[in-house]
């Protein structure tokens, strides 16, 4: 079926947007794809002198606060009790379960291996959804599910070969508990009470999560580890970089992509973001490149294509049985 032409209505009724020039097309897709990808080592060079919870509490709360307060001058309504609820949810799962322990875990494990890991969401995301609906994946979907695995276990197995040696076990533990809290997070807000505006709601789910990563890392004694006289410059530029560029630039970027293209099309980051990640670690911090880690991330990315492709057609063909609700934006981003 052909695309619909965008300033049309669809058979359905739906009214598209117009659509916008091709240079703002390619800028929003290298935002997206580039930013988002940019920042495992963006995290990577902050908590070298940064605690890893305080800083990712300190960016997320930051930005969500910017961003809060840019909409209330522009006429947006205070949330509800109701909302704060479930963004305190969604932000603990979301921020501090998934990007806090990335964080933690970039002190032991390569920006880019870090990158692959987290990668895997989209395959936990199938497994978690076909036991809770007690359904069989179709096989496109499966056989992507044992290719993202291998590439898994690819990474963590112990002992030298292909050039490499095996991830720090811990450091795995803690992005594969990222990852996990992720998918638990984004399907939790697929039926959470949020605010109708996707901005207003991306906002409080930071500043809720910003708030409970500087608790845990209150909690975990990083308040006595943090001393101005010993953060580096580049840790303080990482940070702002993350906070500007990373949340508020990448967040925009890609709600304003939802909104003029396609969601197939926008997905595809899910792909991208860990490759571009690679080759930044490898670029400008040194890391390693190695036939292991070239296999696992083709394992890997190459079956988060095939679920994303096979799952979400597998999803439009099934009849629902009440219209689809939404998951949280901030649950589509990766969990950098």
């Amino acid at each position: 079926m052909a695309e619909p032409v965008r300033g049309t209505r669809t058979p359905s009724g739906v009214l598209m947007a117009p659509a916008p020039p091709r240079s703002h097309l390619v800028a929003g897709f290298a935002a997206v794809y580039i930013l988002w990808g940019s920042t495992y080592l963006a995290i990577r060079f902050a908590v070298e002198s940064f605690p890893p919870f305080v800083m990712a509490g300190t960016r997320h709360l930051t930005a969500g606060l910017l961003l809060f307060a840019f909409l209330r001058t522009r006429g947006a309504a205070l949330p509800e009790k109701r909302h704060w609820k479930s963004a305190a949810i969604i932000g603990g799962l979301l921020l501090l379960g998934g990007n806090g322990f990335v964080s933690w875990a970039e002190q032991r494990v390569p920006s880019g291996l870090a990158a692959l890991i987290v990668a895997s969401v989209p395959i936990w995301m199938a497994v978690v959804q076909g036991i809770l609906r007690r359904r069989r994946p179709p096989a496109a979907v499966l056989a992507g599910l044992l290719i993202g695995l291998g590439g898994l276990v690819l990474l963590v197995l112990p002992g030298r070969f292909g050039g490499g040696e095996h991830v720090d076990p811990l450091g795995a533990a803690a992005l594969m508990f990222a990852a996990l809290s992720w998918v638990i997070g984004s399907l939790y807000s697929r039926r959470a009470a949020l605010p109708s505006s996707t901005l207003l709601a991306i906002s409080i789910e930071m500043i809720a999560g910003g708030a409970l990563l500087w608790i845990a890392g209150l909690a975990f004694g990083e308040g006595a580890r943090l001393h101005a006289s010993s953060v580096s410059l580049r840790s303080v530029l990482s940070l702002g970089y993350l906070i500007v560029f990373g949340s508020l630039i990448g967040f925009s970027a890609y709600i304003w992509l939802l909104k003029v293209t396609t969601p197939a099309r926008v997905t595809t980051y899910a792909y991208v973001n860990p490759v571009v990640a690679v080759l930044l670690g490898w670029a400008f911090a040194g890391e390693a490149l190695t036939l292991r880690i070239g296999l696992a991330a083709a394992a890997i990315v190459g079956a988060v294509a095939l679920i994303i492709r096979y799952g979400g057609e597998a999803e439009e063909k099934r009849p629902a049985a009440s219209p689809p609700i939404e998951e949280s934006p901030l649950a589509r981003e990766n969990a950098s």
